[in-house]
C-alpha cells in the first residue's frame, strides 16, 4: 500500500489483482476513497448530484443519510437523490490492445476494475449504470437499471468479457448514439489507439446529443516511459505488424507523438467541457478516483 496521507490509505493494483473478485475490489475501491474525500458530505458522481442540509429538530429521520453520519458524526437530511433522472453508461475498450501488461495488472483489468467501482457506485446512490464493450462495434450490452441485483448483472458481464479485434473507437460509437436515447452520464473507458482527429470528431457528435462525457485514459507504465534500452522489435497487438526501436532515435519520437496526442485530447475535452483522466496502471486506482471526483465535486 501507500500512504498520501495520515487520512488515506491507497491500494496498489498489484493487491486488487490478488483480490480477483470484482464485487469486492468495487467495495474496496470506493469505500476506499469515499472514505478520504475531503469535503463532506459526498455529493455524488451523477448528473444532478444530491444536495444535503443538516438536520434540524422536527424532520423526518428516515431522510437522514447514515452512511454520511458514519464518515461525518453530523446528521445531515437528502434534500434531493437524481435517482430517477440519471443514467450511468460506462463503454469499455475490449480490443486486443487493451491486452498490454508490463506488471501483473493489464489495461484490461485495471478498466474492468474502474468500470465494476462506478458501478457500484451509482448502485450505491441508487442510479441506473450500464455497461456496453466495444472494439470496431459493440460487442455486448447491459442496458442501465435500477432493479436490485442488477449490479450483479454488470459484474458478470465484466468477469465473462474477452479482449476481441481492432480498435474503432469513433465507429463504434456512432453506432452506440442510437442505444442512448436520453441525456446521460457517459464514461469513456480506453487507451484511445486511433488517431486524434477521429475520436475529437465523434467526441463532439456525442457531446452534442446533451451528454456529459468522461474519458478515462488507460496506459501501461511502459507505454508512458519507454524504458528499452537496447535495441528491439516491438509488434502490434492488434495488427501484428512489426516496428523496430531504436532507443537513441526512436524513444524521442515516441514521446513526440505520445505527447502530442495526449494533449490533443485532453485539449480537445477542455473545449468542450468534457473531463478527461489519465491512469497509470501502476499507480492505485482509488488515488485517482479520489483525485479526480475530488476535483469534479468542486465544479458543482
Amino acid at each position: 500500500m501507500t500512504r498520501t496521507s495520515s487520512s488515506n490509505r491507497f491500494i496498489d493494483p498489484h493487491v486488487l489483482s490478488r483480490i480477483r473478485d470484482l464485487e469486492l475490489v468495487a467495495k474496496t475501491v470506493v469505500e476506499g476513497f469515499l472514505t478520504g474525500l475531503h469535503h463532506s458530505p459526498y455529493h455524488g458522481f451523477s448528473l444532478d448530484f444530491a444536495e444535503y442540509r443538516e438536520y434540524a429538530p422536527g424532520d423526518d429521520p428516515r431522510r437522514v443519510d447514515w452512511m454520511v453520519y458514519g464518515r461525518t458524526d453530523r446528521l445531515y437530511v437528502k434534500k434531493y437523490e437524481g435517482d430517477t433522472n440519471t443514467q450511468l453508461y460506462i463503454l469499455l475498450d475490449v480490443s486486443k490492445s487493451m491486452g498490454f501488461s508490463s506488471q501483473k495488472v493489464s489495461k484490461f483489468d485495471y478498466a474492468r476494475y474502474l468500470a465494476a467501482s462506478l458501478a457500484y457506485l451509482a448502485m450505491r446512490q441508487k442510479d441506473a449504470a450500464g455497461l456496453i464493450s466495444f472494439d470496431r462495434d459493440v460487442v455486448n450490452q447491459v442496458p442501465p437499471r435500477t432493479r436490485r441485483g442488477h449490479f450483479f448483472t454488470v459484474l458478470s458481464h465484466l468477469e465473462g468479457l474477452q479482449l476481441t479485434g481492432l480498435t474503432d473507437i469513433s465507429g463504434a460509437i456512432e453506432k452506440l448514439v442510437h442505444l442512448i436515447r436520453r441525456r446521460a452520464l457517459v464514461v469513456l473507458i480506453s487507451d484511445f489507439y486511433q488517431e486524434l482527429a477521429k475520436i475529437t470528431k465523434t467526441l463532439r457528435f456525442f457531446h452534442a446529443r446533451g451528454n456529459d462525457l468522461i474519458l478515462f485514459h488507460v496506459l501501461d507504465p511502459v507505454e508512458l516511459e519507454m524504458p528499452f534500452e537496447e535495441i528491439s522489435t516491438l509488434e502490434d497487438m492488434e495488427t501484428q505488424e512489426h516496428l523496430s526501436y531504436v532507443p537513441e532515435h526512436s524513444r524521442t519520437a515516441y514521446f513526440d507523438l505520445l505527447k502530442e496526442h495526449i494533449e490533443g485530447l485532453r485539449k480537445e475535452c477542455r473545449n468542450i467541457h468534457i473531463d478527461y483522466e489519465l491512469l497509470n496502471t501502476e499507480k492505485p486506482l482509488d488515488q485517482a478516483l479520489h483525485r479526480y471526483l475530488s476535483v469534479r465535486e468542486k465544479r458543482y
